[in-house]
């Protein structure tokens, strides 16, 4: 269990952070910007939630959980020195369960006939805003995988993948069930 008796250290105060394992590093450095975006993905779902009820908002509440796990993972990096800890790690079982939630979503939808344009509810505006930002920290995440000496693993790659979509199809099915989507009209404006 995490227990935080004060919230300031003052130990980021020369622009570092302390990453899990103990290391020490710049805070712009690419896994804390992969970290905190997976962060800003949990911040915008928690907006999200002030819009939704019911089945969605028990999975919404899931996937905030789990990007803690994710932070977690993240700011955990493989190292050779044995750690006091067992670093928390997402497992397939989540990336499992949000295809699954996927899956009994879009069964609800309406097929699409074109892009989507985020709107339509405050939910599924909301949700378009978790969708880019989630996706930004994907693409963050494989920028950090690529880098030689750097891991991130398979299931947390997965489970960033299919976060995306799960809020693209969450959007879809507040706004109506996709009824009330905001379609792109390709040249509409010329």
């Amino acid at each position: 269990m995490v227990k935080l008796n004060r919230i300031y250290t003052r130990t980021g105060d020369d622009g570092t952070t302390g990453l899990g394992s103990g290391a020490r590093v710049k805070k712009y450095d690419l896994r804390v910007e992969a970290y905190g975006t997976v962060d800003e993905t949990n911040a915008c779902i928690g907006l999200v939630r002030l819009h939704t009820v019911g089945d969605l908002d028990a999975m919404l509440a899931r996937i905030q959980n789990d990007l803690f796990d994710l932070g977690a993972d993240l700011c955990t990096p493989l190292s050779s020195a044995p750690l006091p800890y067992e670093p928390l790690r997402i497992v397939a079982e989540q990336v499992q369960r949000l295809e699954s939630e996927i899956d009994t979503l879009n069964a609800a939808l309406q097929p699409l006939k074109s892009f989507v344009l985020s709107g339509g509810t405050p939910a599924a505006a909301a949700l378009h805003l978790a969708r880019t930002v989630c996706r930004r920290a994907e693409r963050q995440m494989v920028e950090l995988a690529m880098r030689e000496g750097e891991h991130v693993g398979t299931a947390a790659l997965h489970y960033i993948n299919r976060l995306s979509d799960f809020l693209f199809v969450a959007s879809r099915f507040v706004n109506d069930k996709g009824v009330g989507d905001v379609l792109w009209v390709p040249g509409q404006n010329r």
